[in-house]
């Protein structure tokens, strides 16, 4: 069993992943405000599903083979932490800009098409497949137990943290863009809290010991 401490921290971790800029974001969020709050969730569907697609990619077997190769455990803990500096500078950027001003005009789609363009905005993410195959190997050890089940439960930790984070944001697309509009000093507060702490989590990774 994942100690809670680590299933703490992986939580965190999953919370930046959501909360840092990327397709998905920006996609339901231009879903949202062009076509509505349903249309949104519809989308929002789609995109779990693509989570759980790269969970179960993780889970069998991927995971395993990096615990079991030590140079593959290497490679991807500098990757990792290199992908997590990047976020930061992402961040942190003079040029960078909140999704919320980068919205872009959608057609309205039907349904069906809505929830499959949100599963493969999702699985065709590369944010959400570095964060897989870089950060899960450094929470799982096999003196926990089953490789596979951990890996599954770290997947359910960070599928619940974004559903939940996402579907906020989907609902309330509209009124947070016109209050970060009318409160610009909060985007510079926020780009400097999520680029310290993606910052030292990317220290924390390029530290990490094979376990």
């Amino acid at each position: 069993m994942i100690p809670a401490h680590d299933l703490l921290v992986f939580a965190g971790a999953s919370l930046l992943l959501v909360l840092t800029p990327g397709p998905n974001m920006l996609y339901l969020i231009s879903r949202s405000i062009c076509q509505g709050r349903g249309a949104g969730v519809v989308s929002l569907a789609g995109v779990v599903l693509g989570f759980f697609v790269h969970m179960l990619a993780a889970s069998l077997g991927l995971t395993a083979l990096f615990m079991a190769v030590p140079l593959a455990f290497e490679l991807l803990k500098w990757a990792g932490a290199a992908y997590l500096l990047w976020m930061a500078w992402q961040a942190l950027r003079p040029a960078g800009a909140s999704p919320f001003a980068q919205t872009v005009e959608l057609p309205a789609e039907s349904p069906r098409k809505l929830f499959a363009m949100g599963l493969f905005t999702s699985i065709l993410n590369p944010k959400v497949a570095i964060f897989y195959l870089s950060i899960f190997p450094q929470f799982v050890s096999a003196e926990h137990g089953s490789v596979f089940w951990q890996s599954v439960t770290l997947g359910m930790v960070q599928i619940s943290t974004s559903f939940s984070v996402n579907l906020l944001i989907t609902l309330f697309a509209a009124r947070i863009a016109l209050w970060f509009k009318d409160n610009p000093h909060w985007l510079r507060v926020q780009k400097w809290v999520m680029g310290a702490v993606l910052g030292g989590l990317a220290v924390r990774l390029a530290m990490e010991q094979r376990r």
